[in-house]
């Protein structure tokens, strides 16, 4: 453990002090060089007036001058503590807010009023710091009650089946076990998005050219079953994209966006278009779905963990766990891009994702 030394206005005012002492012996010093060595020591004798010598002057001189620098080390002293105290006075605010924070008080802020300076640039930043830990934290807490309030429904499933199974000999095990199964398939599904958000989040991702056509025609490919079995015609059209980022990611991306745009759609028929573009600097990426219409004031809620639509309907294994919007949106953000959704008049959901462009496509 270091040992306490003195505190931050005790240093300083004894700084004060001895510049005031320091500046006090260089006047003396000065006085002494150019004025009093000058004048002769013996006996000055002349018709007239006393007119006093050195030694005279010396002895009048040296005790008014240790005065005097008594005097200035008691007013460097006082002074200078009363100097460091102010001068301390918003350190003091950011060390009791830094105090707070360690403790928990994330809603403390320090606030600091005044003129520009270094100790104001200092609170501000403070300030901003919090802010982004406080919405950081919240959002944490959000997602964890989400996340365990999700995760616990599949568990819960699987038990009550287990329990029916159990109590019922005779029970169809083929229909039972086909459940499980389903039931197992979602929560590894929401597992590993709930995995995949966490790595988007943590950031770190190493860039590389990736054609978002290319993406698309794959993810379109991928989950052409899932849209046969709804009914829904997927179309891939447009140009070569290339955005840097993830390939991974990336892929993830367009499969989330095209898969929630399937799953999303009417319980029948109905239709998704994709379209890839490359605009000036930025990578474009369109996909479009029909289906219900959405309120205006919902579509910024979409991008919450586990926040799904009034249309949004669970009617099979692979509708997701509300995930699929939430880690797009983390995404294009760890890849500086921008995602903007709107509500087609038509009915549906339009999608608009922009990336920054590989610079060397």
């Amino acid at each position: 453990m270091r040992r306490r030394g003195p505190d931050a206005r005790t240093k300083l005012a004894l700084s004060y002090a001895a510049i005031v002492v320091v500046a006090g012996v260089i006047l003396l010093a000065v006085v002494w060089l150019f004025l009093l060595r000058y004048v002769p020591d013996g006996p000055m004798r002349a018709p007239g007036p006393f007119i006093p010598n050195r030694s005279d002057l010396e002895r009048a001189f040296w005790p008014r001058a240790a005065w005097a620098l008594a005097f200035l080390v008691a007013f460097g002293l006082i002074g200078g503590w009363f100097l460091a105290g102010r001068m301390l006075a918003p350190l003091r605010q950011i060390t009791q807010a830094t105090r707070a924070a360690g403790e928990g008080s994330l809603s403390h802020r320090i606030r600091m009023t005044g003129r520009d300076d270094e100790f104001r640039e200092l609170a501000d930043a403070f300030d901003g710091m919090l802010d982004r830990i406080e919405a950081h934290v919240d959002e944490q807490r959000r997602f964890a009650a989400n996340a365990s309030h999700e995760l616990r429904t599949p568990l819960a499933v699987t038990r009550s089946l287990l329990d029916v199974a159990r109590r019922d000999p005779d029970a169809d095990v083929a229909t039972t076990l086909a459940r499980l199964h389903e039931t197992n398939e979602r929560a590894i599904d929401l597992t590993e998005a709930l995995l995949l958000l966490s790595r988007v989040e943590r950031g770190g991702i190493e860039r590389e050219p990736v054609d978002l056509s290319l993406a698309a025609e794959e993810a379109a490919e991928t989950l052409l079953p899932l849209a046969e079995a709804r009914g829904v015609a997927v179309e891939v059209t447009g140009e070569a994209a290339a955005a840097a980022g993830s390939a991974a990611l990336l892929g993830q991306l367009v499969a989330n966006l095209v898969h929630n745009a399937i799953v999303h759609n009417v319980p029948s028929g109905g239709r998704v278009r994709v379209l890839t573009a490359a605009l000036g600097d930025e990578a474009v990426l369109t996909i479009e779905n029909s289906g219900a219409h959405i309120a205006p004031a919902a579509l910024p809620t979409l991008v919450e963990p586990f926040q799904r639509g009034s249309a949004r309907t669970q009617t099979g294994g692979h509708d997701g766990a509300g995930l699929g919007l939430a880690i797009a949106a983390r995404i294009v953000e760890a890849h500086g891009g921008q995602l903007h959704l709107s509500a087609r008049a038509e009915g549906g959901l339009r999608v608009e994702v922009r990336l920054p462009r590989d610079p060397g496509r």
